[in-house]
């Protein structure tokens, strides 16, 4: 059993264990500041340790490799528990792909790929299964909810628990774990596909979002959700999609800047720091966005970049 540091309160861990860590270190978009713990577990021990003997009002932050999240430039009140070596295995067996959250989604498709399997949906989405899994990640039509048979989270308690597909209750971009549950593995059913067509098609969608996208730039991927579309009678009509990028377009805010913050001139939907920016001008921005946007066309875009941390 790990003891607690008297010094901290924090309990003895044997990975890393940092304080009042800079979360622009951590982040894509390269913004944020401290957050008051971070802590890097070694193995799965550690972290059932860890967040069993963790101070109960102490909050959990569960983070991937940041791609997807702005930390607001006054930090986090909050230990942050980045998942690396250790967690992001992949195994594929038979039908099954198996992987840790700290796996990467690229490297989930491509190894599933070579096996024959078709999880080539998150070849092109930024960031770790842990964050795919939690925000029901998708492209080119096919989501997280539709291949996922199971998740094992670890809850607040230390205890390990595997969750089914319908425990995450699955929306749009949305599921549900337990509060301060860290998800630490998923197991998908991946569909049969030959390799060589399967690694060729994702090349493809690789080359298309490299000429679309602006993927060199500090920039968190899609800012905001695509909204509903509306039906005759003026309700939210699921069937087909708006797209942000057209109404972000529309509302005149193709290019808007705000201090170091941008809206990308190549893909409108993506929110970019071009230099110096803040947490404060990056959300400043995109609420900017959203009020234009509310404002012209009676739409609201729901943020898809996750914000959190104190101004």
């Amino acid at each position: 059993m790990s003891q607690s540091q008297p010094e901290t309160g924090m309990p003895e861990v044997r990975g890393k264990l940092t304080a009042a860590k800079p979360m622009s270190e951590l982040t894509w978009l390269r913004v944020g500041g401290p957050a008051d713990w971070v802590f890097q577990p070694a193995d799965l021990q550690d972290l059932t340790d860890f967040m069993r003997d963790l101070p109960e009002g102490v909050p959990i932050f569960p983070m991937g490799v940041g791609s997807n999240l702005i930390v607001r430039d006054g930090g986090l009140r909050a230990v942050v528990i980045r998942l690396g070596r250790g967690f992001n295995g992949i195994e594929v067996e038979g039908s099954r792909v198996r992987c840790g959250a700290a796996a990467l989604d690229a490297h989930v498709a491509k190894r599933a790929a070579e096996q024959g399997r078709d999880l080539g949906f998150l070849r092109t989405i930024p960031g770790t299964i842990g964050g795919a899994v939690r925000m029901n990640a998708g492209c080119y039509g096919s989501y997280v909810a539709d291949v996922l048979v199971e998740a094992v989270v670890v809850l607040r308690s230390g205890e390990v628990v595997t969750l089914g597909r319908d425990d995450l209750a699955f929306g749009y971009r949305s599921s549900v774990l337990p509060e301060g549950a860290v998800l630490v593995e998923a197991l998908f059913e991946a569909p049969e596909g030959a390799p060589d067509a399967l690694l060729a098609r994702m090349e493809e969608q690789v080359a298309k979002r490299d000429a679309t996208q602006p993927v060199r730039e500090r920039t968190a991927g899609s800012t905001f959700r695509n909204p509903l579309g509306r039906s005759s009678t003026g309700a939210a009509d699921d069937t087909h999609e708006l797209k942000a990028w057209k109404v972000i377009d529309d509302a005149g805010m193709r290019g808007a800047r705000r201090g170091g913050a941008v809206m990308s001139e190549m893909h409108s939907n993506f929110l970019i720091n071009a230099g110096g920016a803040t947490a404060a001008d990056l959300e400043g921005l995109g609420e900017e966005v959203r009020a234009r946007v509310r404002e012209t066309q009676g739409i609201e875009l729901v943020w898809e970049v996750v914000r959190i941390g104190e101004p």
